[in-house]
């Protein structure tokens, strides 16, 4: 069951669109570029443009009624950048999201899509476990599209490094709107959820290349000696 909010009145109001200035409203990116301090954008640097693109379409294509439920969201793409790993990433996981409940022709797209991200990480030598099964449990929720990516073998390649944030940025697209127009009862909640889920893969990431920092040992006092 989702868990729906009131916005404080206070916050802004997420709206569907771009918006000139913050007086005509905001979209998640936008609200986004104005907390990181920079320039009014829906594509700002603080983000990772395949991560920013989801958000992005998540946030124009979620009803009015449950669009305010992102804005607790929007502090959490802030300063989350990612490398061409870091894209796949969150491409897989949109394609991963939307593969079960995407209309066939979708289904199509996006399982070339996602087995054209997971073979860039394979290349690139990133151990996605966790990702490859959640690949497997929507492959086999989606098994015409399964045997379909199978009886085209053309099609499992991976994805050249040059071309991998123009293939994320499209990817996600056509998850999003897959979700959106799936012929399903919860579409608002699974878009949210994509979103979520691919901001904590991108979190994932992020956290797993933080250096290590080691204790520093205390000195221990000496003894003062009166005389």
């Amino acid at each position: 069951m989702s868990s729906r909010i009131s916005t404080p009145d206070y916050l802004p109001r997420l709206g569907a669109g771009r918006h000139r200035t913050p007086r005509r409203g905001a979209c998640f990116m936008e609200f986004a570029s104005y907390l990181a301090g920079e320039r009014w954008s829906d594509h700002p640097a603080c983000t990772d443009p395949v991560l920013a693109a989801l958000a992005r379409a998540v946030n124009d294509l979620v009803s009015d009624t449950r669009r305010q439920e992102l804005l607790g969201d929007v502090p959490r793409v802030i300063g989350l950048t990612a490398s061409n790993v870091g894209m796949m990433r969150v491409a897989a996981s949109a394609a991963i999201s939307a593969l079960p409940v995407s209309s066939m022709h979708r289904q199509h797209a996006l399982a070339v899509g996602l087995r054209a991200a997971l073979g860039s990480l394979d290349d690139a030598g990133v151990e996605v476990p966790e990702l490859k099964a959640r690949a497997a449990a929507a492959f086999a929720s989606a098994p015409g599209a399964a045997d379909w990516l199978a009886r085209h073998a053309e099609f499992n390649t991976s994805i050249p490094v040059a071309r991998q944030e123009r293939a994320g940025l499209e990817i996600v697209r056509v998850a999003a709107c897959g979700i959106a127009e799936a012929c399903v009862w919860d579409a608002d909640d699974r878009l949210i959820t994509t979103l979520r889920t691919a901001i904590e893969e991108l979190e994932s990431t992020k956290k797993a290349q933080e250096p290590v920092r080691m204790p520093v040992a205390e000195t221990p006092l000496r003894e003062s000696v009166i005389v």
